[in-house]
Parts: C-alpha cells; sequence; structure tokens
C-alpha cells in the first residue's frame, strides 16, 4: 500500500509541475476519465472502457511499474484520429483480486463491518474490473481498512460475490468515501455468455443489500459531472 502511496504522490507531484502554467484552468482539477492502466515492455496504454484504448503521448512508462490497476486520469487529447492523450496527471485506485470464501467463519477472517457502494460514475463495471466508491467511518487518523470482495459464497450461483469490511476497530467517527477496484475476470470466465451479471451482497449501516452490476461490450461514456479527487479523502487508508 506504502509503495502505491508513494507512487501516487510522484506521479501528482510531477503532474504539479508539467502543469503549472495552467494551474488556472479549472479542468485540471477533476478526472477526465476512469481507466485501466496497462504496462507493456517499454509503453502503457489506457483501457478507457471494454472497447475504447488511448495511448499516451508524453509518457513512456507506467509510473506503476509492471502492475495493471485502475486509476483516475486527467488527460488533453491529442488526436482523436488515433485516440493519443497527453496525461496531465493520474492517480492509482488501490486494485486487489477476488479471494475464495472460508465459509463459516468468513466473518471472523475478513470482517463483518458495516459500508456503504455509492452510486456514482466511478461505481462501475467495465473491462473485468468491478470499481466502487464506498462509504464508511473513519475515527482514527491513518487507521488501515480493510475490504474483501469472496466468491463461493453461494454453491449455486458463482456469480454472487460478497464485500467484506475489516475496519480494524475503526467504527466511529465521520462518514467519508474511498475508492477501490476489484479484478473479476477470472469469475467472469466462467460465463460463456459475452454479457454476465455479478450480484454483489454486503451488509451496510440499514442491513443486508445487494446490487447487479453487468459487464458487457460498452460504448464510450457520456461526459460525467466533474468530482474532484479530494471527494474520495480515505482511497489511501482501504486496503
Amino acid at each position: 500500500m506504502k509503495k502505491y502511496i508513494v507512487l501516487s504522490a510522484a506521479v501528482l507531484s510531477l503532474a504539479a509541475t508539467v502543469t503549472s502554467c495552467k494551474n488556472d484552468e479549472p479542468s485540471l482539477y477533476y478526472p477526465t476519465a476512469l481507466v485501466t492502466v496497462k504496462p507493456a515492455t517499454d509503453s502503457f496504454v489506457l483501457q478507457l472502457n471494454d472497447s475504447v484504448v488511448l495511448t499516451p503521448t508524453n509518457m513512456k512508462q507506467s509510473p506503476f511499474g509492471d502492475k495493471e490497476v485502475r486509476a483516475l486520469v486527467n488527460y488533453t487529447t491529442a488526436s482523436l484520429a488515433d485516440n493519443t492523450v497527453s496525461i496531465n496527471w493520474i492517480d492509482s485506485i488501490r486494485t486487489k483480486n477476488v479471494e475464495p470464501s472460508v465459509g463459516d467463519d468468513d466473518a471472523k477472517v475478513y470482517g463483518k463491518d458495516p459500508i456503504e457502494i455509492m452510486r456514482d460514475w466511478v461505481t462501475v463495471a467495465e473491462d473485468g474490473y468491478l470499481t466502487l466508491r464506498i462509504r464508511t467511518l473513519w475515527g482514527t487518523p491513518g487507521k488501515t481498512h480493510y475490504l474483501h470482495l469472496l466468491s463461493g459464497t453461494n454453491p449455486d450461483n458463482p456469480f454472487e460475490l460478497t464485500l467484506r469490511h475489516d475496519a480494524q476497530g475503526d467504527t466511529v467517527g465521520v462518514a467519508g468515501d474511498a475508492l477501490i477496484a476489484f479484478n473479476v475476470r477470472e469469475v467472469l470466465q466462467q460465463s460463456a455468455s459475452d454479457k454476465q451479471k455479478l450480484t454483489i451482497r454486503w451488509q451496510s449501516f440499514s442491513g443486508p443489500k445487494s446490487y447487479e452490476f453487468e459487464f458487457a461490450n460498452a460504448q464510450p461514456k457520456p461526459q460525467n459531472a466533474p468530482i474532484q479527487r479530494e471527494a474520495f479523502p480515505y482511497s489511501a487508508s482501504v486496503k
């Protein structure tokens, strides 16, 4: 986690330097898109959605090394013809794999603290990832909360997953938001359909909840409402 925070800080510092002459442009404060950063040998691309790939022109290598991660990015379009962009800043999101259920011990191993999944443009199912804007209570500065997306919680339905939250005792405080992403490709590979729905279950502050996310070939995203990175102040505190 510390590695990702340091990398993100370094990228943001670079972005501030690169764009210092344009600090009066409000658009630079907002993400242009939510993407998957896909590194290659000596380059990398940004997967915008299931069908559109963006190629950076001002950065040769991914700032996150050889890790494939989800990220918020602010870019300027260089060419619509070949989907090239110039990155102003990029900030990684904690990206995890699905974990196996341990049956009756799930609550003990993975936690049972309440959490909310917020409806927002950054809560999205695309490119084999489930990205979530979550909300919970935060009381101790710097306290890490652990989030786990579990498979095998319903033996009759492999496409039903459970989100678990372990607040590590940090259960009293103020409500705040964070971003987290889960790689669900292995789960989706069990489906013979090109459109697969995943049911996510979790324990909210008002009781058990569930929501159905559909993964399919997507069209380019419409213009999203501006949202500042500061809207997710606790993203560095989830793991």
